[in-house]
């Protein structure tokens, strides 16, 4: 059971920013893809995820086997994709516990949840985020910090229980006591039914929620491989010696 990633070659508008990416994540695995500002992170996020701003000219996408190169974001979701995003929306008028069920509905729509089912569920992973019962009272993302917003986003991972979740740069704008937070919850969610890609510039999430392996993306390209030494080593050395590197072997 894996998310695979094929020779994939990505664009947007009129540039290329994905050049032939291949990446393997099977569940139960944890994977952290680094690399600088602009190197393509985000991108590979976006085009997992089926974001129609993103072209997939070469390559593919399969899940278990399964192409969906060609599948909507619904589909995908459906499916057992999920993405936690860098800056969530914010949704006026609809609440947490709301847009959670409307959620959840969504990936069982022949079997909709009972109000006493979702009740019992949101409690149970409320207490296992460590979350206040009032927070699914408040409207989406209106008014919440860059914490509140990350501990939203990791709460629908717990609700929707994907096989395969990707984490768009969840440490972005945290103060370090929010990315404890943040980081517990992932944690308390890892396990052999589920595979994470955690995608980040830093390395400070990564002291926190340790990686089996770690990517190093440059310039729409993986260019480096390895176990979470790996990071530990770009957290002393930074990027330059990796560009210097791919730059010797052009």
């Amino acid at each position: 059971m894996s998310l695979e990633i094929q020779n994939l070659h990505v664009r947007t508008e009129d540039r290329e920013i994905l050049h032939g990416v291949d990446l393997v994540v099977r569940k139960g695995e944890t994977h952290a893809l680094m690399g600088p500002n602009g190197s393509g992170k985000s991108t590979l996020a976006n085009t997992i995820m089926g974001n129609p701003n993103y072209e997939v000219t070469e390559g593919k996408i399969l899940l278990n086997g399964e192409d969906i190169t060609e599948a909507d974001p619904d589909e995908r979701a459906r499916a057992g994709v999920f993405m936690a995003f860098q800056y969530p929306a914010t949704i006026p008028g609809v609440s947490v516990a709301n847009f959670l069920r409307m959620a959840v509905n969504a990936k069982r729509p022949d079997d909709p949840i009972k109000v006493k089912e979702f009740g019992q569920l949101l409690r149970q992973n409320m207490d296992l985020l460590r979350i206040d019962p009032q927070f699914t009272s408040r409207y989406l993302n209106e008014g919440f910090s860059g914490g509140e917003k990350k501990r939203a986003e990791i709460l629908q991972l717990a609700m929707l229980k994907p096989e395969f979740a990707v984490l768009d740069e969840t440490d972005s704008g945290l103060d370090i006591d929010a990315l404890k937070i943040v980081a517990d919850g992932v944690n308390a969610l890892r396990g052999p039914e589920m595979g994470g890609l955690i995608i980040t510039h830093y390395t400070r999430i990564l002291n926190y929620v340790r990686p089996d392996f770690v990517h190093i993306m440059i310039d729409g390209r993986i260019v480096r491989e390895g176990g979470p030494e790996l990071a530990d080593h770009l957290e002393e050395q930074g990027y330059d010696w990796i560009r210097e590197e791919v730059g010797a072997g052009a």
